[in-house]
């Protein structure tokens, strides 16, 4: 017979930051899935605001600190693209982009 003591904490010592990486990549994903969803939410606001001939910027640099805006007019339509940059597990750069469009002229 072999002597098992001791071979539950070393399968815990190399089982335990395995399950730490995952817990923290999904924990990270989860906040990257959130931050898209502020600018989405940002990007709706911002093409409304901009269809009433406000400024966007405002309104962006309030709610979604760091985003890029890009504005453009198609047809009655003016639309918003908002991009910002955002890192996956702090190490994974990845830019979070968000469009969205109202009817122009406050119709």
């Amino acid at each position: 017979m072999s002597d098992d003591r001791g071979s539950a904490t070393a399968e815990l010592a190399v089982g335990l930051p395995a399950v730490v990486l995952v817990l923290a990549c999904c924990l990270s994903g989860m906040a990257v899935a959130g931050q898209q969803l502020r600018l989405t939410d940002a990007a709706a606001l911002a093409a409304r605001t901009l269809a009433r001939g406000g400024d966007p910027q405002v309104l962006v640099d309030r709610l979604v600190p760091g985003a890029a805006v890009a504005r453009e007019s198609e047809s009655d339509l003016v639309c918003v693209t908002l991009t910002l940059p955002a890192r996956l597990t702090g190490l994974l750069p990845i830019a979070l982009t968000a469009r969205s469009c109202a009817l122009g002229g406050g119709r």
